[in-house]
């Protein structure tokens, strides 16, 4: 009788080992999706951040009014 209860306590342990490396692959997944979101997000901010520094749009003292005033 022993032995039986040993071997559905091994088996439990196995099933659930088998669940948690299942666990750990879909995460692992989550977060190498998550890690090309960040690079992308990176690079984005930093394309914005450039082309505020390029002052894309002058001060409004420094603009020259339109030909018709």
């Amino acid at each position: 009788m022993e032995d039986k209860i040993l071997e559905q306590r091994l088996i439990d342990i196995e099933i659930n080992l088998a669940n948690q490396e299942k666990v750990i692959d879909e995460l692992n997944s989550v977060v190498i999706e998550q890690g090309k979101n960040i690079d992308l997000l990176l690079r984005q901010n930093k394309m914005l951040i450039e082309a505020l520094r390029e002052d894309t749009v002058k001060p409004l003292s420094e603009e020259t009014p339109p030909p018709h005033y």
